[in-house]
């Protein structure tokens, strides 16, 4: 069995394409997602002809929900597991797809770009965080808008280990902070077979956003603090929601 520091770097095709990922994550809390979604429709007064790209879906609960308001929507994650999973919601203004988020998906078709629940950050190269907003703000009209949902790290908590079992399966997990990210070390159980995956997010502040976005073509025009959609503190918010406008073409 491989040591955890030589897994391959790649660690999002071989973690999220997992039955394991699935099965850790199953019940995630689909009524804060609701009332996270209802908060931000609300406060943004984002209107029902709006078309919407949720940028790194997982298995689309916040598309769908979106849907089910009346929104046409967009979902796109680099796992074709997720993508399953969403399809089987598809209709005729909700449709999910394979895509790499570093790659532009159909340019200034958007008016909106969601990237929530810290789905942003997971690269060893900073550098790809650029090329992520570069092709967002191609996917975008030139009037339009990304929300980016990310952790507050300047008040991040850990928890540095933890067991569950879920359905026969043992999940021992650490999570600890290396080298400018945050690091979950998920060794799994099933039976007689052992395997260790990880998930990785770089530990990015306001200031690192305040630089990548306005070289992608943003401007950074709202700051909210959590999902109830309070103004961002940066010593006290356990969320950091940046609300930025495509300003020019990239």
């Amino acid at each position: 069995m491989p040591h955890f520091n030589e897994l391959n770097n790649n660690w999002c095709s071989n973690w999220f394409n997992t039955i394991y990922y699935h099965t850790l994550y199953k019940n995630r809390n689909e009524k804060e997602a609701q009332l996270f979604i209802d908060t931000l429709l609300k406060t943004l007064s984002i209107p029902k002809q709006t078309k919407i790209l949720d940028l790194a879906c997982g298995k689309g609960r916040h598309a769908i929900y979106l849907n089910k308001l009346g929104y046409d929507v967009k979902g796109i994650d680099i796992s074709p597991a997720n993508i399953a999973c969403a399809s089987v919601f598809s209709n005729a203004t909700l449709q999910f797809e394979v895509h790499d988020m570093k790659l532009p998906y159909r340019k200034n078709e958007f008016d909106y770009v969601l990237n929530l629940f810290t789905s942003f950050g997971y690269f060893d190269d900073a550098s790809e965080n650029s090329t992520v907003l570069k092709s967002v703000n191609q996917n975008l009209k030139l009037s339009g808008f990304l929300l980016i949902d990310f952790m507050n790290v300047n008040t991040l908590q850990i928890v540095k280990e933890e067991q569950k079992i879920i359905d026969g399966i043992n999940f021992d997990i650490k999570r600890y902070i290396q080298n400018g990210y945050v690091i979950k070390e998920i060794r799994v159980r099933d039976k007689l077979k052992e395997t260790i995956y990880k998930e990785q997010v770089q530990l990015l502040s306001i200031h690192e956003f305040e630089k990548y976005l306005p070289d992608s073509g943003f401007k950074i025009v709202n700051l909210f603090g959590d999902y109830q959609m309070n103004v961002f503190d940066v010593n006290q918010s356990p969320r950091l929601i940046i609300l930025a406008h495509k300003i020019k073409a990239i």
